[in-house]
């Protein structure tokens, strides 16, 4: 009840602030969402928001899709809005911006269209999740969610957003199959999510403490006969966040310490372990995988399948399940070799920095605008 009068209260900001966000940016942005997804979504828009409210007047759009029930916004980019003094408007009719930002589109996979007039000089649509399967199978009805947009809107440009290398070849290849997919450029540089996390320092003396975290979901997780050789009982500790299905089921050995998500927080989770071992299913692949960021921000060392470690440009571990134990034993044999690559992956990830969000905002949107940063 608290929270939702909180987020009321961000109904009646006043006209001063606007004005006062207004001054010496302009540039017009409209965000557009359905502020309810959990996790990597809302995340990625709260941070940033951070950034874009000093570089444009922005206002936030909430659609209210058939993905979510109730008005609840995830707590991350509700607690961001309230900071920001940032009304969130529900269901408008009519929005108008120099750019509008449209994160996430699979958010319209459940409906036919939407009530809105969406009018922009450019609207960028920001590809959260991966138009196709590792299979080549869609990732979900891209064409239904690209269209109704595509109908909603006037604009003179009409730009995808792909925010990953392995999210942006699933975005070309279904643009390459499908001929709506003409009506859309895509940006030459990827929307990444920012990931400014504080950094942990790594320990000098890593044990065989192993752990994975995610949201619940089946396609989070990789089979049980991956997942028995990634978390062995011959390992020291087991810590998995997130496992709620296998709670429910309860159908997980018991060398294996499950928690459900959110049982945890970040900190006391990493605390217990120094290896994030994090395959997913195998007809699945993280478009960004903000968790991998997290726990080398961390101090830990991350394995992970070749398509999400190339996210990260050398900072993670390609592997696969059978690599792991070999990987694992290595590290723990050579303490230098395992501070040091982590210490390495830190740096790497400056490249998803805010004042690398930044420059790429500005180099994507102010500037085609004729707005000088």
């Amino acid at each position: 009840m608290v929270q939702l009068l909180k987020q009321r209260q961000m109904l009646v900001s006043t006209e001063e602030t606007r004005a006062a966000r207004r001054v010496g940016t302009g540039l017009s942005v409209a965000y557009v969402l359905d502020p309810r997804f959990p996790g990597g979504t809302s995340s990625a828009v709260a941070a940033e928001l951070e950034v874009v409210t000093a570089l444009a007047d922005v206002q936030v759009y909430a659609l209210e899709t058939k993905m979510f029930g109730g008005r609840r916004i995830a707590p991350r980019l509700s607690d961001t809005l309230m900071r920001l003094k940032l009304p969130v408007q529900w269901d408008a009719k009519e929005i108008k911006a120099d750019v509008v930002i449209f994160h996430n589109p699979s958010c319209l996979k459940f409906q036919e269209g939407i009530d809105v007039r969406l009018i922009a000089r450019h609207l960028i649509v920001v590809t959260h999740e991966n138009f196709l399967r590792p299979n080549g199978a869609p990732g979900f009805d891209v064409e239904k969610c690209l269209s109704q947009i595509a109908s909603a809107s006037l604009a003179l440009r009409r730009s995808l957003a792909p925010i990953s290398a392995w999210n942006r070849s699933t975005t070309l290849e279904w643009c390459r199959e499908n001929r709506s997919g003409n009506a859309w450029s895509i940006l030459d540089q990827d929307w990444f999510n920012i990931c400014s996390f504080e950094k942990e320092e790594p320990t000098s003396t890593p044990k065989d403490r192993r752990g994975r975290h995610s949201r619940p979901g089946l396609e989070k997780f990789p089979g049980y006969d991956a997942m028995a050789c990634c978390f062995p009982a011959t390992a020291d500790s087991n810590v998995i966040l997130g496992a709620d299905s296998f709670l429910r089921a309860g159908a997980a050995p018991p060398h294996w310490s499950l928690h459900p998500f959110g049982a945890l927080t970040l900190k006391d989770y990493f605390d217990q372990i120094d290896f994030f071992v994090y395959f997913t299913s195998p007809v699945w692949r993280e478009s960004f995988g903000r968790v991998i960021a997290e726990a080398i921000a961390a101090g830990k060392m991350v394995i992970t399948d070749p398509e999400t470690a190339r996210t990260f440009g050398g900072a993670a571990i390609e592997a696969t399940p059978e690599d792991v134990d070999q990987i694992v034993s290595s590290y723990i044999a050579e303490p230098d070799r395992y501070r040091g690559d982590i210490l390495s992956a830190q740096e790497k990830l400056d490249r998803f920095s805010t004042e690398a969000f930044r420059d790429r905002f500005n180099v994507l949107v102010r500037q085609p605008m004729g707005v000088i940063p």
